[in-house]
């Protein structure tokens, strides 16, 4: 599973979405789906946009986290 950080880098700079709309000019309802973990897909220009303006790499935006599933399906094959 896919999750995004985007909530908490932003609170740690202390912006919201709509200062990201204003320097990114991403849509805000694009902003909105990528904070609240809504969103299937993110176009590379979105997140290097993001990557430029927040100083950070994909990687600090977007986190794996194994599911509960494949966790438990490589511990069945041990």
């Amino acid at each position: 599973m896919i999750l995004c950080n985007l909530p908490v880098l932003l609170a740690e700079r202390r912006l919201r979405v709509a200062d990201l709309v204003r320097t990114t000019d991403i849509s805000k309802s694009t902003l909105h789906r990528i904070y609240n973990d809504e969103t299937t897909r993110i176009e590379f220009d979105t997140l290097s946009k993001l990557c430029e303006v927040l100083k950070v790499t994909p990687g600090d935006i977007l986190k794996y986290v194994p599911d509960e599933i494949s966790e438990q399906d490589s511990s069945d094959e041990r």
